[in-house]
């Protein structure tokens, strides 16, 4: 792509009321633009890493057999009533026309729909199990509000909802989803904390969240770097023994540390608590009438790239994963001279690039690419001849390669 082209700009200044990473550079870089607090619209460069992100959710989905839907975002209130939802504070309510009641909410998560649609399609154990997911955006009246992407009143996510005869299988799956969520972050360049949690409002039981560890995170974790098992402080029974600086992991027996650390995903045991609200049965193998036992699986889309941001930044701005990255390589062209030629060999050779062919300083061009954070920087000037110089973000190195080099690099990395 053309930087010329591009209609958002990168900012001179941070804006003024952000404080978290994640904020203030997707703000200043373009990526993102600030609606109201919790509320964003993804511009051309952000919506390029959400679709990178949902792309390699949509592959580890698809490996565990999730079949992909998109289901309604405005739900009439008798789904959450069936399960007494309905006055959850962070449920969004909608008054419809004339009336002067809310009757209807806008999604703020979809266990109830799911469980109403599964309905009419089981009736016999032959139909089970199965799993559903979908990549929505989701409402939810935060009252905080802040830390950018990291706590949103409107945010996308993936919901997975898996359906089974009984609670073996549905832990099997538990644990699938699992090791496959592991696999989601690993490709994002995220190294994630497995970490015992309390249920909440979804679950009937203790239940398991994925935390990457960050300062401007929200929860604190106790967790082992040996075997990346954690439990959150609000249910940790480690916690407990205070200023004790040699906790052991009760899985490996490795130290255990106190971590900041912001929730990625997370995986809920449901029970057969939503399938009694609606009837969800079927006959087993004997002909006796059971309830459905379902999971509940979340990664919070948005919530990741953010995370991501909070991880690989320095004083210069974004640092991204390769894999997430909006474009692979920014190509700079300092001074009197063009780089169109290489720019279009990279794009037949289908290589992402954001190519800065703007008239604007050399200073400029180097800053924002720096902003931006794209994995690799290549610069061609009159200094380098009929070369080009090339530097990863993550490194000072910087290397001086000619054409057949470079394109090799661009196609193999």
């Amino acid at each position: 792509m053309l930087q010329s082209k591009l209609f958002t700009k990168v900012e001179r200044k941070f804006p003024k009321d952000e404080e978290a990473p994640n904020a203030r550079l997707l703000e200043r870089g373009g990526f993102v633009y600030k609606n109201s607090a919790g509320v964003y619209s993804y511009l051309p460069l952000g919506w390029r890493v959400i679709k990178k992100i949902s792309e390699i959710i949509r592959e580890e989905m698809d490996a565990i057999g999730g079949q992909e839907v998109l289901m309604s975002a405005l739900h009439d209130k008798r789904y959450l009533k069936a399960t007494n939802r309905w006055d959850v504070d962070v449920v969004f309510k909608v008054i419809s026309g004339g009336e002067k009641e809310p009757s209807f909410n806008i999604s703020w998560t979809h266990e109830e729909v799911i469980a109403e649609i599964a309905r009419k399609y089981v009736n016999s154990y032959r139909d089970l199990p199965f799993a559903a997911y979908q990549i929505q955006t989701k409402f939810r009246h935060e009252p905080r509000a802040k830390s950018g992407l990291l706590r949103g009143r409107e945010f996308l996510m993936k919901d997975l909802y898996s359906f089974h005869a009984d609670e073996k299988d549905m832990y099997d799956y538990y644990g699938k989803v699992a090791d496959a969520y592991r696999k989601v972050f690993e490709r994002c360049g995220l190294k994630t904390y497995y970490t015992l949690a309390a249920g909440g409002d979804f679950t009937i039981s203790n239940t398991h969240e994925f935390q990457v560890a960050a300062e401007v995170g929200e929860d604190t974790i106790f967790a082992c770097d040996s075997c990346l098992y954690a439990e959150n402080k609000e249910v940790s029974k480690l916690s407990a023994k205070g200023g004790d600086t040699n906790i052991k992991c009760p899985k490996c027996g490795a130290k255990v540390s106190e971590k900041k650390s912001i929730e990625v995903g997370n995986i809920f045991p449901l029970g057969t608590r939503y399938a009694e609200a609606f009837d969800l049965t079927f006959l087993d193998k004997e002909g006796n009438k059971k309830f459905v036992v379902m999971g509940s699986y979340g990664i919070g889309v948005s919530r990741l790239m953010a995370a991501a941001v909070e991880v690989y930044h320095d004083e210069n701005g974004i640092a991204w994963p390769e894999t997430i990255a909006p474009f692979k390589v920014h190509l700079l062209a300092l001074g009197n001279v063009s780089a169109k030629d290489l720019y279009n060999d990279l794009q037949k050779r289908n290589v992402e690039v954001l190519y800065d062919d703007r008239n604007v300083s050399p200073g400029e061009k180097l800053v924002e690419a720096d902003m931006i954070g794209l994995p690799f920087r290549a610069v061609v000037s009159e200094k380098t001849d009929e070369k080009v110089e090339v530097k990863r973000r993550t490194e000072d190195k910087v290397k001086l390669m000619n054409k057949n080099e470079f394109m090799k690099l661009m196609s193999n990395d």
